[in-house]
């Protein structure tokens, strides 16, 4: 991708995170779920690592390689128009160094944008240190300004969504550490397992840069989530999960019914899709 549309590409997407509308994104798992989101109009491809990882047979947590995300990271931002920000977990690395590298091939995928967690396995014992996550947040934004192209840092830290410590402390800590990554340049900040609609406003006050919030059953509505200065909403692995529970419904129905009903209930249109995936991104 030539470096000045990606950068222009970065540049619309952090305008996204400014408002007045709060930017929805259902997360895209491969060519096909993203060229349906982007159909239906939404401004920005966003993936999403359990999904992606999912689909090709590994479960999420960075169990994934590095080259096998941005492979379909890269496939997919070569598929569609619109920005695309892609879910690389904690960086597939555990030092700056290391980020260095994921924020180079990231570019090279196409991606201008990224989410990048503080949680590098499967309990809060992988909790990273704030200050060395501080220094891969740098490390990232460094390498970006000096490739030319900004990309959009989505900073989270996962201690509502592990949890992580008391609960009692969780709201302040969680304050704490995104406030230590928007000084450290990260563009957005992300506390997915927050759900509590009086605690996020609070947390929207208290930071004062855009919020991503993770979209769950118990979780204010979209409008309301808006209305309280919440810039940014995605799905996570909601979506691909949706569509694999439809999948699992119609296959038992065949089994356990010998029906197909569930299978032509809202399909997208064969012709439809082949005109879709044919469709040429020059």
């Amino acid at each position: 991708m030539d470096s000045q549309v990606q950068a222009e590409k970065a540049e619309r997407l952090r305008k996204l995170h400014q408002g007045p509308k709060i930017l929805v994104l259902p997360n895209a798992w491969d060519v096909a779920s993203a060229r349906v989101v982007e159909e239906l109009g939404f401004p920005v491809i966003a993936t999403t690592s359990a999904g992606v990882a999912a689909s090709l047979g590994y479960t999420d947590g960075q169990k994934v390689s590095r080259d096998e995300m941005l492979e379909v990271v890269g496939r997919i931002a070569r598929a569609v128009k619109v920005p695309v920000t892609a879910d690389m977990e904690a960086g597939y690395g555990t030092t700056p160094e290391e980020m260095i590298e994921t924020t180079k091939a990231l570019i090279a995928a196409g991606g201008v944008g990224l989410n990048f967690e503080d949680i590098t396995g499967a309990d809060e014992s992988s909790h990273v240190p704030l200050e060395l996550q501080l220094g891969k947040i740098r490390a990232i934004k460094e390498t970006a300004a000096a490739a030319g192209v900004p990309v959009v840092l989505n900073a989270r830290t996962d201690i509502y969504l592990m949890p992580i410590g008391a609960e009692a402390t969780r709201f302040e800590r969680t304050v704490e550490r995104l406030r230590a990554y928007r000084d450290a340049g990260a563009d957005c900040l992300f506390a997915p397992g927050l759900s509590n609609g009086p605690l996020i406003g609070r947390l929207v006050r208290e930071l004062k840069v855009p919020l991503n919030i993770l979209l769950t059953p118990d979780c204010p509505s979209l409008s309301e989530l808006e209305e309280m200065g919440v810039a940014r909403a995605s799905t996570g692995s909601a979506l691909m999960r949706a569509s694999l529970g439809m999948a699992r419904r119609a296959a038992k129905q065949m089994l356990t019914e010998e029906s197909c009903k569930a299978l032509f209930e809202a399909p997208v249109p064969y012709a439809e899709l082949m005109q879709m995936m044919g469709r040429s991104n020059s």
